[in-house]
Parts: structure tokens; C-alpha cells; sequence
């Protein structure tokens, strides 16, 4: 099929590499516009964008679709069908009328669960001991369009935001390719008004550790927002990023330091953690062990406000 792909980050780019693999005709690539990026903030392409200059596709990076001048290049391409996988944009109902077959996004939940930005983080960080992928039938509302087809994965106990965005980026891009090659056979599913839960953006301010909430909250947020934002505490008034941590056995006032054997032992409202990787600012992420040979931590001393 002649295929419109709109995505901007590695999520997406892993699904467009799967459509092009299973012999698909892009016609066009959407991505947001460049961004500065990096120390330098040098301005640099989507992942996306990068893979679809690869493959000489044409690209488009509107900065929203709100003008219908913007909608003519997609008009254009006179594709079959549009897949939406993490573009960061809304698209219009006029722009999802255009395509002959409509169009399709790679959801990372199973729906209604944890529809809109943040599907992965949200799912780790309520304790889900699933999620999958959802290939939905775009309609105007937030996640609210049929399912064609649905994949699950499991989430282990050991799952970070950055290890279960891998494994659904492949689910997702294998979902995509499973679609399309049978698009006439897939049946639209409706989404039960039951269980609909939504999936709010990620912001630095909520990723700060509340050391009076049980371990097992503590460990959720610390895995669900790796690699971003990063959890974080306070060391001497001082943001501290806490990367890695295990439950243990052990209590105390919540945020006081415990011990520091094999790892920073903080108490929690109920329980506490073993902290095993954590960065300073302006440092690198450290072990336990090589960090605590330079920064002075003792039982006694207090994590947070």
C-alpha cells in the first residue's frame, strides 16, 4: 500500500523501519520540526526524520496541522492509508479524512488503559502487570477510535520506562506490519466505557521522590521514570537522581539514611530502598559504591526536604 508515516521519536522510527521492511511504499514521512538538542543545542533531526532521509523519502514538518494550507502536501501523496505512532501533534479530522483508508496509530497500552502521552511510564508506575500495543482506528478524540488489533507483553518487576519502551517500540513495529497485511480481515473493535484511565504528560516536579510513601511507590516511580524525567531527591539540599533501587527490609523515619552497605539504605513510609545508581548534577551515574567513595553519606544524614 502507498503509506503516509507520521512519528517523531526512536518508538516511531523502529515501527517505520518494520513497514518499509515488509515492502510498503512511503510516500511521505510527518515529523516535528528539528529541535536543539544536546550540551551545544545544536539543532537536530527526529529519529524519524534521520531514518526516512536514509531511504530518500520525502519529509514534512509542519509545526501543527491547524491550517489547512498545511494539509495539501498530505492531500498530495494520495496514500492509502496513514500510521501515527508518537507524532506529538493532533490531527485534524480533516487531515484523517484524507487518506482512502483512514488512518492508524501504534497506541503503547492496551485501551482504554492509559490512553494519551505517557502509556509506558504510567503503566510501571501504577504497578500494571501488563500492558501491549493497540493498533486503533483514528478518530477526533484522545485514544478513543476503534482497535483493529492488540498485543500484550508482560511487565517484570525489573522493567525501567526506557526497557519496556524497547520492547513495545518491536511489538509495535511487528502490530503494524501484522495490520497492514491484513487490514481487510481486521475487525473494529469498540472500546468499553469501562476502565478508561488516562495517561498524563511527564513532568519533572511529580518524578521528586515523597519519602513518606511506601517502598513499593518509591521503587515504581524510581523505574517508571528512567531514563525521563529521572527520579530525585534532595542531598543537602542538592537534586540528587536516583536510577536504580531494590525493596529491603527495613524501616525507619521516611528519607533518613539507614546504612550504606552495599548501597544506600533510605527509609520509606512504610519500608525502605536499597539505592544502587544514582548522579549528582554535573556527574555521571554511578554505582553506589563508586559514588559513595566521593560524595560523604552516613547513617543519620536525611534524603529530601
Amino acid at each position: 500500500m502507498k503509506v503516509i508515516f507520521a512519528g517523531t521519536p526512536e518508538f516511531a522510527r523502529v515501527a517505520l523501519s518494520a513497514i518499509l521492511a515488509a515492502g510498503h511504499d512511503v510516500v511521505l514521512v510527518l515529523t516535528q520540526p528539528d529541535r536543539p538538542s544536546g550540551r551545544g543545542m545544536k539543532l537536530t533531526s527526529s529519529p524519524v526524520k534521520q531514518e526516512a532521509e536514509r531511504y530518500g523519502i520525502p519529509v514534512y514538518q509542519p509545526a501543527n496541522l491547524k491550517d489547512p494550507s498545511t494539509h495539501e502536501a498530505i492531500r498530495a501523496a494520495k496514500a492509502d492509508v496513514m500510521v501515527v505512532a508518537a507524532y506529538g501533534l493532533i490531527l485534524p479530522q480533516a487531515v484523517l479524512d484524507i487518506p482512502s483508508r483512514g488512518c492508524l496509530n501504534i497506541h503503547a497500552s492496551l485501551l482504554p488503559r492509559w490512553r494519551g502521552a505517557a502509556p509506558i511510564q504510567r503503566a510501571i508506575e501504577a504497578g500494571d502487570a501488563e500492558t501491549g500495543i493497540c493498533i486503533m482506528q483514528m478518530e477526533a478524540g484522545l485514544d478513543t477510535g476503534p482497535v483493529l488489533l492488540e498485543k500484550r507483553q508482560p511487565i517484570s518487576d525489573s522493567d525501567t520506562g526506557a526497557s519496556l519502551h524497547d520492547k513495545l517500540a518491536t511489538l509495535g513495529a511487528e502490530a503494524i506490519a501484522e495490520a497492514l497485511a491484513k487490514l481487510d480481515d481486521l475487525k473494529k473493535v469498540v472500546q468499553p466505557e469501562k476502565g478508561v484511565t488516562y495517561a498524563s504528560k511527564l513532568s519533572k516536579e511529580e518524578a521528586k521522590i515523597d519519602w513518606s510513601s511506601p517502598s513499593e511507590l518509591v521503587i515504581r516511580k524510581v523505574r517508571a521514570f528512567n531514563p525521563v524525567p529521572g527520579a530525585w531527591t534532595l542531598l543537602n539540599n542538592e537534586p540528587l537522581k536516583i536510577w536504580r533501587a531494590q525493596l529491603v527490609q527495613s524501616k525507619g523515619k521516611p528519607g533518613d539514611v539507614l546504612s550504606v552497605d552495599g548501597g544506600i539504605v533510605v527509609a520509606c513510609g512504610e519500608g525502605a530502598i536499597k539505592v544502587t545508581e544514582l548522579q549528582k548534577p554535573g556527574s555521571r551515574r554511578m554505582e553506589s559504591a563508586a559514588f559513595l567513595a566521593g560524595v560523604k553519606i552516613k547513617p543519620g544524614m536525611r534524603l529530601g526536604d
